[in-house]
């Protein structure tokens, strides 16, 4: 049986004894070893197409406003061509069940490939640890300039690398902030020092929170405060794609077999050099098994290819696999769990794809008069008054005619017809009259339909209540 030659890695030391009994476990720092390879090339690309549309988004017009715009003092929320008000909420809803049923999917696919390759966690930490192998180095000289006294070179280092920290951070900080007021007067009003104090705070806000999450915290958050790392492992099955090493073909681990594959005799193809442990974000050994504290990001797999291909192995003792797949079992791609939820979130989508299909860019609110239940008019008609709140959704103005239903011989006094411009709310004062005769109850129900001129499918209805004298 070969002999494990033990590797000292920094990163594992402690300063408790073996026989401590600590209650809670003392955090070690983490210190990433950069890796490259296909993988981390696609992850490198999702990441920096996030950042992209994420800085990108709200610099972009459509017409004279931004493409995206959460507008709260006007209550209007503006996405892409259409806008959506309070009243619409529902589909926030329904985008949020769509968010979950993909996320369940793509678990039971393919395990947490989101953490590791679209989480904002994992892209904004990815680029922290970017900026810290450009200006501390790799990853045992920054090992070794933590072990020594701080020097003029250490202090500069590790300063650049907290301000280029902060500067992204605030950069997060007045793009979001960008997405609810718009960002070019934001900056403007930011260079000017004329930001109002609300803008300031969420700037704030954001700026020390994506310090402290990407810069500090790190990992913590996948391992503690991330509730999906949680539960996603419910979702888990011997068919999904995990990140796996391949027990029967690594074991027993042993340095020697770094001499050759003819050599393969004294071991396994595992040599024990730790570079899995050394580039994993999250600080797990991949050889104990499947973990939760596993994001899926594949840096083991890479890192384990590079070197299967110098001590000239076969690629692929880390990869993505199945645990069917590793038991010598063919793997099931198409499974009942997964078939539902691509069923569950096909419905979801369908539904609400016909929502906003057929969803009207116009909005009619009914408010009876309260100060007093009805009047009667100097020709002996029965009058209510009613205001009407008139929101056009449309990105064009329109002329709003109104008509009215349920009662014989109801009038409307005044003007029939309201023109409104695009993208605005009004305020629409009525009074209906109706005779006496037509009155078989003191209350009784009518319809205002509202339609527009220029589109015939652009129409509401609305039902509400006529009060007269008691009969």
């Amino acid at each position: 049986m070969t002999q494990r030659i033990p590797i000292h890695d920094a990163t594992r030391d402690t300063e408790e004894s073996p026989t401590s009994h600590a209650m809670y476990a003392k955090r070690r720092h983490l210190y990433v070893r950069e890796v490259h390879g296909l993988f981390q090339r696609l992850r490198r690309g999702s990441n920096w197409l996030l950042m992209v549309l994420y800085f990108g988004l709200p610099w972009v017009n459509w017409g004279d406003r931004p493409l995206i715009l959460f507008d709260l003092p006007a209550r209007e929320f503006h996405l892409f061509t259409a806008t959506f008000y309070p009243q619409e909420f529902i589909l926030l809803a329904w985008l949020l069940i769509l968010c979950a049923f993909g996320l369940f999917l793509i678990t039971v696919f393919a395990g947490r490939v989101w953490c590791g390759y679209t989480c904002p966690q994992s892209v904004w930490t990815l680029l922290f640890i970017w900026f810290e192998h450009r200006l501390e180095g790799p990853r045992h000289r920054r090992i070794r300039r933590d072990q020594r006294p701080w020097d003029l070179d250490t202090l500069w280092r590790k300063a650049t690398k907290h301000g280029a920290w902060l500067g992204i951070a605030a950069a997060t900080g007045v793009t979001f902030v960008g997405y609810f007021t718009p960002i070019r007067q934001l900056v403007t009003d930011l260079a000017q020092f004329g930001a109002g104090g609300w803008a300031l705070f969420w700037i704030g806000f954001f700026t020390l929170f994506t310090y402290l999450n990407a810069g500090w915290l790190r990992e913590q958050v996948c391992l503690h405060m991330c509730p999906y790392a949680r539960f996603q492992s419910v979702m888990f099955d011997a068919d999904t794609l995990i990140v796996s090493y391949d027990r029967q073909r690594g074991e027993p681990r042993g340095r020697q077999r770094v001499k050759g594959p003819s050599d393969a005799a004294t071991g396994g193809d595992c040599i024990d050099c730790e570079l899995c442990v050394q580039v994993c974000p999250t600080g797990i050994d991949i050889r104990d098994g499947l973990q939760y504290e596993c994001i899926g990001c594949a840096a083991c797999v890479d890192a384990c290819d590079s070197v299967m291909t110098r001590i000239g192995a076969p690629r692929g003792l880390i990869r993505y696999t199945t645990e069917h797949a590793l038991a010598g079992h063919p793997t099931r791609i198409l499974r009942p769990r997964l078939l539902g939820y691509l069923a569950a979130l096909v419905i979801m989508i369908g539904l609400m794809v016909g929502y906003i299909g057929q969803r009207v860019p116009l909005e009619l609110e009914v408010e009876r008069d309260r100060q007093q239940l009805y009047q009667l008019t100097r020709e002996g008609r029965v009058s209510n008054r009613y205001t009407l709140t008139l929101r056009n959704q449309d990105d064009r103005p329109h002329t709003y005619r109104l008509g009215v239903t349920g009662l014989p011989g109801l009038t409307l006094t005044g003007p029939d017809e309201r023109w409104v411009a695009a993208e605005t709310t009004t305020t629409w004062i009525i009074e209906l009259t109706a005779d006496p005769a037509a009155l078989v109850a003191p209350s009784q129900p009518i319809e205002l339909h509202l339609s527009t001129r220029e589109d015939s499918g652009i129409r509401q209805h609305r039902e509400t209540r006529f009060l007269g004298p008691a009969r």
